[in-house]
């Protein structure tokens, strides 16, 4: 058993084997587009030109696509509008601690902003792609072969000296170069201001091969997302379930493209999501918590060899109760499974006529027993015609439907998030702008130590006490979008807000990172405030401030921000700042006194642009 760093020493071939989720991706894409369209894709041919995709990866809109995906990528994509295949190369090569730093060189010359300067002439030609700068490990090994005349194994131990830093290989291979430059005609001090550009990129230099095979596999996610994005983004969320902070990420990428995330549905939904005849995305019935494989696969053989389902009746009739037990009725009902009948709600499957008694699920259950029995019976009567006594289906009950929040709730219960959308969703705006840090950021408290922060969610539970000294305190958990915490408060301070303390309230929170009350080495939230999400919403907005980058200004999104401007009128002031993020500068545009109403507007602008804005 030899380490990994000896295993080439001793004559043995040392290999990586990656296991990428991405081509499972792919492949479930490949099977929702087939499954639509009736059109085959082999992702080995998929076409390295596709304008759809470039101007994909040139807005950055690169979210469940490989590699590309990260907020400073996609920044950049914005800045360098990729048109080939060589660019992402190149990007995915950069894009590491180190040579990040020359990414706005390798914008500019692009961009022809910046002059293209090479080391030497010889080497335009190996350079020429990415516009002068060293960025592979392979055009290391190739300048060494152009300018001192290396053999390809020599330019190996070169590039391994160079990238590991090894000072006294390093020593012998200048004066190896040198000595080979020399002979072919490079002047000696030429040669080594050559050898030190090498060496300095070299330290950060990045196999190109690598990085070509996996901008290729990142370019086809890019193209099935560019040219059949419910597909892609259902394939994207069906392998990403068990994370639900990146499920939460991707079904707000699908709403802010115009893709609606449809809860399940018993005449739509399979095991997996899948996207419907109108393009929409159906959550799949796998999803849901105590819905077993075998369950799903008995509905939707049943579905697919008869028909739809008519109403709740039919669908009991027609499947195993072996298979679609009571609990599996339960999960199914809470996630919203059979809303798609008429006149149904979600409330009725759980009523009881008395406290204890038998819920409407359960009455279904020994319907279904009877209507079975009685058609297994085939009972006939003396003069030998069959028995035409049928059970009538039950009555539904009579009861008020589930309020926002109870919903909600319910279906976080049996899928682990929010279908039908978010409890803070008509605050979001308010609090993307109020608050200054998310609950997640909380749980890093050293990089925050002595600041003060701001914060908000809604409490799903909390706790009022007295200490042994008789002294009140309180604990709370409170929730954002992706992440929850739990925090206490004692005397003055539990006193102040104890009012706000109630389980299903949305409050917005000030506090202060400092040392733990005796005990200096831990850190604590301290709550200074706390007021309802509802009461800062109240407040009056005079200015919302947007600021726009340049490279965003077109004529499309001129229009589409005109008709947005129209159509949302009010009585808070726009004004804009154009940014260049190439030449790090912006500009406050004159302001024609237009009036908006905030938060239709910013709704409205954010499904299709990430911008940067601040409410006053």
């Amino acid at each position: 058993q030899y380490d990994g760093k000896f295993v080439e020493s001793v004559g043995m071939l040392k290999m990586d084997f990656l296991g990428l989720k991405t081509l499972s991706i792919i492949k479930e894409a490949v099977k929702n587009i087939n499954t639509r369209h009736g059109i085959e894709i082999d992702p080995e041919q998929i076409p390295l030109e596709d304008t759809k995709t470039f101007k994909l990866y040139q807005k950055g809109d690169t979210i469940g696509t490989f590699q590309f995906e990260s907020d400073g990528m996609r920044k950049y994509l914005r800045e360098l509008k990729p048109n080939n295949i060589e660019d992402l190369i190149a990007m995915n090569a950069l894009y590491r601690p180190g040579p990040m730093d020359f990414i706005p060189d390798f914008i500019n010359r692009k961009h022809g902003i910046d002059k293209t300067i090479y080391p030497h002439e010889w080497l335009e030609e190996i350079l020429k792609p990415t516009h002068g700068i060293m960025v592979y490990q392979e055009q290391i090994m190739q300048a060494a072969q152009i300018m001192a005349g290396y053999s390809l194994g020599a330019a190996d131990i070169l590039r391994r000296a160079m990238g590991k830093k090894k000072v006294e290989e390093m020593k012998r291979q200048q004066s190896i170069f040198v000595e080979g430059a020399v002979k072919k005609g490079v002047n000696k001090k030429k040669a080594e201001e050559i050898f030190n550009v090498m060496a300095r990129f070299a330290e950060y230099g990045f196999n190109r091969s690598h990085s070509a095979a996996y901008s290729v596999v990142a370019y086809r996610t890019a193209y099935l997302k560019a040219n059949y994005p419910a597909e892609y983004m259902a394939a994207v969320l069906t392998n990403n379930f068990s994370d639900i902070k990146k499920i939460t990420t991707f079904m707000e990428e699908c709403h802010r493209q115009n893709i609606p995330v449809l809860g399940p549905d018993i005449n739509e939904s399979a095991l997996n999501f899948v996207v419907n005849d109108k393009g929409e995305i159906r959550f799949g019935l796998g999803a849901i918590k105590g819905v077993g494989e075998g369950a799903v696969e008995v509905i939707v053989s049943e579905r697919e060899e008869n028909g739809p389902f008519k109403n709740i009746f039919d669908f009991m009739q027609r499947i195993s109760l072996r298979a679609v037990n009571k609990r599996v009725l339960e999960s199914l009902a809470m996630a919203g499974a059979f809303d798609c009948f008429t006149d149904v709600h979600r409330a009725q499957f759980f009523h009881s006529d008395e406290d204890g008694g038998p819920t409407f699920i359960d009455k279904l259950i020994r319907y279904t027993n009877s209507v079975i029995n009685q058609k297994n019976s085939s009972q006939m009567n003396l003069f030998g015609d069959a028995d035409d006594n049928v059970i009538p289906d039950p009555e539904m009950p009579d009861c008020p439907r589930w309020d926002k929040l109870e919903m909600l709730k319910k279906e976080k219960d049996v899928t682990g998030m929010y279908i039908s959308g978010h409890p803070l969703d008509n605050f979001k705006i308010h609090i993307n702008n109020f608050c200054s840090h998310s609950i997640a950021d909380l749980k890093l408290l050293e990089k925050l130590k002595g600041r003060e922060v701001s914060f908000a969610g809604i409490i799903m539970s909390s706790q009022h006490k007295y200490t042994k000294n008789g002294k009140p305190f309180g604990s709370f958990v409170i929730e954002d979008y992706n992440d929850s915490i739990q925090l206490a408060l004692f005397s003055e301070d539990y006193l102040k807000v104890k009012y706000f303390l109630e389980k299903d309230n949305f409050v917005f929170v000030k506090a202060i990172i400092q040392p733990r009350y005796n005990n200096s080495d831990q850190l604590e939230v301290k709550v200074k405030s706390m007021m309802l999400l509802s009461d800062l919403a109240e407040k009056k907005v005079s200015d919302l401030l947007l600021e726009i980058p340049l490279s965003e200004i077109n004529s499309e999104f001129l229009d589409f921000l005109k008709t947005n401007i129209t159509e949302h009128k009010g009585n808070c002031r726009l004004k804009i700042k154009l940014r260049d993020d190439i030449e790090k500068i912006s500009v406050d545009m004159l302001s024609r006194k237009i009036k908006i109403e905030p938060v239709g507007f910013l709704n409205t602008l954010l499904k299709k642009h990430d911008f940067t804005y601040k409410l006053n």
